[in-house]
């Protein structure tokens, strides 16, 4: 994991050398429509508010539970004992991320839909509220958590999301046994290079020529950046699109060029 002056000075050099994301000069017809219509949407749609809530109660929420150890990001918290407002500081993703999560379903309509890592379940609530036509599986190694999650959803009245405890490293192949085809798949979990691949090699299994397979915290340590630059020269993988904090992977084989965006967001 890189130290806080590290990130920023990355942080600092995408911001400087990333297109400026207005869609001028972009020769990619998807990546303009997506700089378009999701990444630049500024509309406040109706999910946020209740899900935007559920993130302030859990900020606020002094409560402590027993949490299992489960990939590289249980480094940044030492002790199993966390407050759950503690774990909400550490692992929920901003609402700026999240809201974008919700314009990518609602947006591309995808209908199975397949997370790693529901932590407390607010980007899972966005993209179970992105298209509530979709089935949303989201895997949670820790069982505390995934219990305030699924309170969560509960809450919000989200009746498509299936919520699958465990080990990603037996309940993903177990789940994407069941499944003929993934449309989307969000991977939020473990954060080393080796597991993030295995996951993408799992899910490039089943994906299509339009799935979109998004990865978490791509620049967050030596080992994701790796991953990440794997992940864009695999020769399935036609198009990438790195937000820094988030990198989008397309597959579709009409693209007739691999081709790598960086979008200042």
């Amino acid at each position: 994991m890189y130290t806080k002056s590290q990130l920023a000075k990355k942080y600092l050099h995408y911001y400087f050398t990333a297109s400026n994301g207005k869609g001028h000069g972009v020769h990619s017809p998807f990546v303009f429509d997506f700089i378009t219509h999701v990444l630049r949407d500024k509309r406040t749609y109706d999910a946020y508010p209740g899900i935007e809530a559920a993130r302030k109660q859990l900020l606020k929420d002094d409560n402590t539970i027993y949490v299992e150890d489960f990939g590289a990001g249980s480094t940044v918290m030492k002790s199993n004992e966390r407050k759950i407002s503690d774990i909400a500081h550490s692992s929920l993703k901003p609402k700026k991320f999240a809201q974008l999560l919700y314009r990518i379903t609602q947006y591309y309509k995808p209908a199975t839909i397949v997370e790693l890592g529901t932590s407390l379940g607010i980007t899972t609530s966005y993209l179970a509220s992105g298209n509530k036509n979709a089935t949303i599986y989201t895997c949670e190694g820790a069982a505390s958590i995934a219990n305030i999650a699924q309170q969560n959803f509960n809450a919000l009245q989200l009746n498509n999301i299936e919520l699958i405890q465990g080990n990603f490293g037996e309940t993903l192949p177990a789940l994407l046994t069941k499944l003929n085809k993934i449309d989307l798949a969000f991977v939020d979990g473990n954060h080393r290079k080796q597991p993030t691949l295995d996951y993408f090699h799992q899910l490039l299994a089943h994906s299509t020529n339009e799935t979109i397979l998004i990865f978490d915290d791509i620049h967050w340590s030596e080992e994701m950046e790796a991953a990440w630059e794997t992940i864009q020269n695999h020769p399935s993988v036609t198009l990438t699109i790195d937000l820094f904090f988030i990198g989008i992977v397309l597959l579709n084989n009409n693209f007739k060029v691999k081709q790598q965006f960086s979008i200042r967001y």
